[in-house]
């Protein structure tokens, strides 16, 4: 260790450090690395600094914070519970939040070590107190604390001293604090429940988890706006979906939708239940959540065809996601002459709403497109094309002018849908017959910005890596796209300048 660091870590320990003192050891131990920290540092030290914690100074107990999360990295685990419990459960105590946030940090480490593990399950008032914190006033605080808590429900003895003794009360009572806090306890009983099988077991039989559905399918639509959100995360795992679909949770999901016609309150959730069926499809099968709930299909195209920018937003969202795979495409195919129209409405909205719209539309078009090389049949081909001339009269020139726009978002999104189609024949041959395209995508001056500047080299990167270009494009296009890949992304040529005498 640095002598200077040892001498300012020998003068904490003292108690007698000065703040300008402390500061000064919080930059010298940047400096060190673990292992020599490790070698020369006592228990003194960091019962030492612990105490000087116990201030009424927010400088102090900032630079002690910033000190002790670096000599505490340096330390094993085991060490660290075995030696240093008092202190960790006085800090769970203190009114600075950082302290808070310092400890649980520390507890997170703690029950990921296979050997320190249990020292953290024999210490209830440690966990109890972790619990209350997810009822603390800073956000931050609390999700630490959740952060912790989804830690220790990792193994096996973890579910069992949360769900299987007291502790579950204490979850109880601090879920009884207020709305927002019984959603922060839902949010981690979902995030535990998201690991495996078992775990979903404690928390369903907690009876935590069908209060959550017994909240989302109840009568309140502001409650059942924020639970949708929490379920759709349970149905991103297989056993989480299972579990949904034998308890009818689907099912009650998709009669809901059903019955929103009659509900004046329904956009109010709408949103979130149809964006559970849109992920639902993309992690199941399409075909198969479209034919089971045929529902959802006609929810999304009638929210995508109304005159509300927010329910427009959410339908194509739903539609880039439902189309990002072929089953997906294949399913809006068979709509037929429906989808057409609404391609030709998104279209539309891509060049004229505001902003936000106009990119989700971008992102929903690129997602829509894009057809892996492997995939690309002559009928899907064919599909893409059709969809593509469906978007607008002059498509390509449409997504030009807005890749011309002096907005980076909306250049980046109209540079990803080139990129998505790039590397498709029909693609290739209408970028080569439209004047002054090709030109457009091996010029580097109209790029403003990093993001710009990415964006167009994956274009180039796509058209370069199609196995079709160089026999579309020909020779003099193919081989200037792929200097463009040789040079990199940021690329400026160099400009020589010739020194003429006399001048200024």
């Amino acid at each position: 260790m640095a002598e200077a660091a040892a001498e300012l870590l020998e003068r904490a320990a003292r108690r007698d450090a000065a703040l300008e003192e402390l500061r000064a050891l919080r930059v010298a131990l940047q400096a060190v690395p673990p292992a020599a920290l490790r070698a020369r540092l006592g228990e003194h030290h960091l019962g030492a600094l612990f105490g000087l914690l116990a201030v009424n100074d927010r400088e102090q107990v900032s630079a002690c914070v910033s000190i002790l999360e670096r000599l505490l990295q340096a330390l094993e685990p085991l060490y660290v519970i075995q030696n240093l419990r008092e202190e960790l459960q006085k800090g769970l105590f203190h009114p600075d939040d950082s302290v808070k946030i310092l400890t649980m940090s520390q507890v997170g480490r703690i029950v990921e070590d296979p050997a320190a593990v249990t020292e953290i399950l024999q210490s209830p008032e440690l966990l109890r107190q972790i619990i209350s914190c997810i009822g603390g006033e800073k956000i931050a605080v609390a999700r630490e604390a959740i952060k912790s808590l989804s830690r220790v429900a990792q193994s096996q003895e973890g579910l069992e001293a949360l769900f299987g003794s007291s502790l579950l009360g204490d979850l109880r009572n601090v879920m009884a604090t207020s709305d927002v806090v019984r959603y922060r306890v839902y949010e981690l009983i979902v995030e535990i429940s998201s690991v495996s099988a078992e775990s979903l077991n404690y928390c369903a039989n907690s009876g935590l988890i069908p209060e959550l559905i017994g909240e989302l399918t109840g009568e309140d639509v502001l409650v059942r706006a924020t639970c949708i959100e929490m379920v759709t995360s349970l149905a991103h795992t297989a056993h989480g979906r299972q579990y949904l679909a034998q308890q009818g949770v689907t099912d009650k999901i998709s009669n809901i939708i059903l019955g929103a016609e009659s509900d004046p309150f329904s956009s109010f959730y709408l949103p979130g239940f149809v964006k559970f069926f849109g992920n639902l499809a993309v992690v199941d099968s399409p075909q198969q959540i479209c034919e089971r709930y045929p529902v959802f299909m006609e929810k999304v195209f009638e929210m995508a065809e109304s005159q509300d920018p927010t329910m427009i937003g959410v339908a194509v969202d739903t539609l880039g996601i439902l189309g990002s795979n072929v089953e997906g495409k294949q399913v809006l195919q068979k709509t037929r002459s429906r989808f057409q129209s609404l391609l030709s409405k998104i279209g539309h909205q891509a060049k004229n709403a505001p902003t936000e719209l106009r990119l989700r539309c971008l992102d929903a078009i690129s997602s829509l497109l894009y057809l892996p090389p492997e995939q690309q049949t002559e009928d899907l081909l064919r599909m893409t094309e059709s969809w593509f001339t469906s978007l607008s009269s002059q498509p390509l020139e449409l997504f030009r002018s807005i890749s011309t726009q002096p907005f980076p978002d909306l250049h980046c999104g109209a540079l990803r849908v080139f990129t998505a189609i790039a590397n498709q024949p029909w693609a290739q041959k209408l970028m080569l017959s439209s004047p002054g395209f090709v030109e457009y995508v091996v010029d580097r001056s109209v790029e403003p910005d990093k993001a710009s500047k990415d964006a167009k080299y994956e274009l180039v990167k796509a058209l370069v890596n199609s196995k079709t270009i160089a026999e579309i494009f020909g020779n003099q296009y193919y081989l200037r796209l792929r200097a463009y890949l040789h040079e990199g992304p940021y690329y400026v040529k160099a400009v020589s300048t010739t020194a003429v005498e006399g001048a200024e």
